[in-house]
């Protein structure tokens, strides 16, 4: 049995059964990835994969057991190469991220640029999606952090630490009857078509529960996972938005008015997640930092030894009992 075997079935299971795809991400020829797998599955003597034709089509039940330990030892000569590589080169590497577009735009720039005058010889790999494939990555080793608001907590394989409590505002047009209320209640957004962010997204979640505990369906018009693009639509004249407030660019946005919405909805908190057994380099530890002062790498590190995801939660909620608050 080689390493190289493994890692060929395991990048096949992840690219979908697609042999060929598997081969281009290992630059690797069809052939050979095709000759390898059947060569292991001789050695093991049990097929991995069912095959239709020159097809893979499934997943053997013998298969998923085999990559389910795949993955852990793939895992974990990734953290071999990393211990090695920090004590060669402490301050330089990668370091990939998956994150939604609102953490992206709004929450990570400051950090991301203080990261980089700290490491400007680590490479940073920003990648954006839903929060659900955002804490896929991240359980599968596509990155190394996911940053969300939703979903992380479906995936007992991360260590979720939580970095900031945030809440929504609500933008209307200078002319618009909102704009005269110096404080909103429910029912007085509830007249109005409204543009937010999808479900699944940016804690939308906490607006529906809000507009249900009170008895009322709001007049969603309009849905996006961007909050530009949410603003661009409020600007027409489509709706009213809500969205996080740090959406809210006193630059840029000074053409819409900003109307306070903290007391309305309950917070949502943003957390930064990784897979547990992943070994963090230093400046891994730093870039937490970076973005939650009190995630202390002593902290991370008596958090990530914890095996039981609810225990980790308990641990969580015991140590972290406040959770800052983002402006």
């Amino acid at each position: 049995m080689k390493l190289r075997q493994l890692r060929y079935i395991y990048e096949v299971a992840q690219r979908g059964l697609n042999v060929t795809a598997a081969a281009e991400a290992l630059f690797t020829s069809q052939p050979g990835v095709s000759k390898q797998i059947r060569l292991l599955e001789e050695e093991l003597g049990v097929d991995i994969f069912v095959r239709s034709g020159k097809h893979l089509s499934e997943i053997t039940p013998a298969g998923q057991r085999i990559l389910e330990y795949t993955r852990r030892l793939l895992g974990e000569v990734e953290n071999i190469e990393r211990i090695a590589e920090e004590f060669r080169h402490s301050d330089r590497g990668d370091l990939s991220i998956a994150t939604t577009h609102t953490q992206a735009r709004y929450a990570l720039p400051p950090v991301i640029h203080a990261f980089r005058k700290r490491y400007p010889k680590v490479t940073l790999h920003l990648h954006q999606g839903s929060p659900p494939q955002i804490a896929k990555m991240a359980a599968d080793g596509q990155a190394d952090f996911a940053i969300a608001t939703e979903a992380l907590h479906h995936f007992d394989s991360l260590v979720m630490l939580p970095c900031y409590r945030w809440n929504r505002c609500v933008l209307v047009q200078p002319e618009h009857p909102l704009a005269q209320i110096k404080r909103l209640q429910l029912a007085d957004i509830a007249k109005y078509p409204i543009i937010t962010y999808t479900f699944g997204f940016t804690g939308r979640s906490k607006l529906d529960q809000a507009f249900a505990a009170h008895g009322l369906k709001p007049d969603v018009v309009l849905t996006a996972v961007d909050a530009d693009v949410i603003k661009t639509y409020v600007r027409l004249g489509l709706g009213i938005g809500i969205v996080a407030g740090m959406a809210y660019d006193e630059r840029v946005d000074r053409d819409l008015v900003r109307l306070p919405a903290d007391h309305l909805f309950e917070a949502s908190t943003t957390h930064i997640g990784f897979r547990r057994g992943l070994f963090l380099r230093g400046y891994m530890h730093d870039f937490i930092e970076i973005f939650a002062p009190h995630l202390t790498r002593t902290l991370i590190e008596e958090i990530a030894t914890v095996a039981e995801a609810e225990e980790r939660r308990r641990l969580v909620r015991e140590r972290i009992p406040q959770v800052p608050v983002s402006g």
